[in-house]
């Protein structure tokens, strides 16, 4: 399975989605890598993929550059001043003031100010030299290694295609460390809050370059989840990504859990929990063959998983288990979080709604 989660939902979209006027560009063409994201009053009913919590606020991004915060847990929305309009996929707020975005084309967004303003802190046209700038010198030292060769190879193909690039999960520990990962193994470290960004593309047991679609901590361990059961947990000591095995080779869309459960989820309702670090993993059961896509944990321990179709699953005993939640309405669904309330915003296709605790 190749599919990006956000392609699945972008297309289950595209007959429902609300039209945007865009500013007419003289010579037919503005790249939405220099086109700021527009002002609309319909951007609460454009596809949002990504919800994280800035303390108290709600930030929310998704489609054609959109941001919108809540101060109300969800209730109120207001939209953010950013600089793109790529599509947008994950977010993250370490503090309650700092925080990153990321999306297609490579994009990363730092805000300073809890999501009002973003700011650009790379693009996909400078991530191949980027890449070079890392291998280049290595392979100098080292010119018969053939690895080193590849990735010099990849990294020269990435600059002559330009910007099309996916980052598709960004996490970050504090203000300064953090990880961003994507399509095809990319994935990056910075130690300075972005301004500077290290590949860590040969730190990961991943030798077919699959897509890294989910980036998450549980506990004390940080994991990385992508296609064919794909699995990766941060050894902090060598700083490598190693594999752990699973017991499933189709693709994982997310981590989530708590110190003592990790859990991945994915295609056809495949859930697995971990209770050893990812040393073994042991299906769910879930009965419902339908992808799961997101998930949150509330202050309460509660574990949600929320399935493509806006189906709401909650477990009360660490991930062991999971009943469903009634919905009163059901539709795709990309990133879900439990409020500082106790409510569940849920993000998707049809914009963003608020389910009020039960």
């Amino acid at each position: 399975m190749t599919m990006i989660k956000w392609t699945l939902l972008a297309a289950l979209a595209s007959a429902m989605a609300v039209p945007f006027t865009r500013p007419v560009i003289a010579d037919g063409f503005a790249d939405v890598l220099d086109t700021p994201a527009l002002q609309s009053e319909y951007a609460m009913h454009s596809t949002y993929t990504g919800l994280t919590q800035a303390g108290e606020r709600l930030i929310a991004v998704g489609q054609r550059g959109h941001i919108l915060y809540s101060d109300d847990a969800g209730k109120h929305w207001k939209q953010a001043q950013v600089p793109v309009s790529s599509d947008l996929v994950a977010v993250t707020f370490p503090t309650p003031q700092s925080g990153w975005a990321v999306g297609h084309d490579g994009v990363v967004l730092h805000s300073r100010d809890a999501g009002q303003t973003w700011s650009r802190q790379l693009d996909g046209r400078r991530i191949g030299q980027l890449l070079l700038d890392h291998y280049q010198p290595r392979l100098a030292e080292q010119p018969d290694d053939a690895d080193l060769q590849q990735r010099v190879s990849d990294a020269q193909r990435m600059l002559d295609e330009g910007a099309d690039k996916a980052f598709l999960d960004v996490w970050f520990e504090s203000a300064r460390v953090g990880y961003i990962v994507g399509a095809f193994n990319l994935i990056f470290r910075t130690d300075n809050g972005g301004l500077d960004w290290t590949p860590l593309l040969e730190r990961t047991d991943n030798p077919s370059a699959l897509n890294l679609y989910a980036l998450r901590p549980v506990g004390n361990d940080l994991y990385v989840a992508g296609e064919q059961g794909l699995v990766l947990k941060l050894d902090r000591a060598s700083g490598r990504f190693n594999a752990m095995p699973t017991p499933y080779n189709g693709s994982f869309f997310g981590i989530t859990g708590k110190p003592g459960a990790a859990l991945v989820f994915g295609l056809r309702g495949n859930v697995f929990r971990s209770t050893d670090d990812g040393a073994s993993w042991s299906k769910v059961e879930l009965a419902l063959p339908l992808s799961i896509t997101a998930s949150s944990v509330a202050a309460d321990g509660r574990i949600v998983l929320v399935s493509q179709a806006g189906h709401v699953l909650v477990s009360t005993d660490d991930g062991a288990s999971f009943h469903p939640r009634q919905n009163t309405v059901t539709s795709p669904v990309a990133a879900a979080q439990v409020t500082f309330d106790g409510a569940l915003v849920l993000a998707g296709t049809q914009g963003l709604r608020r389910l009020a605790h039960d």
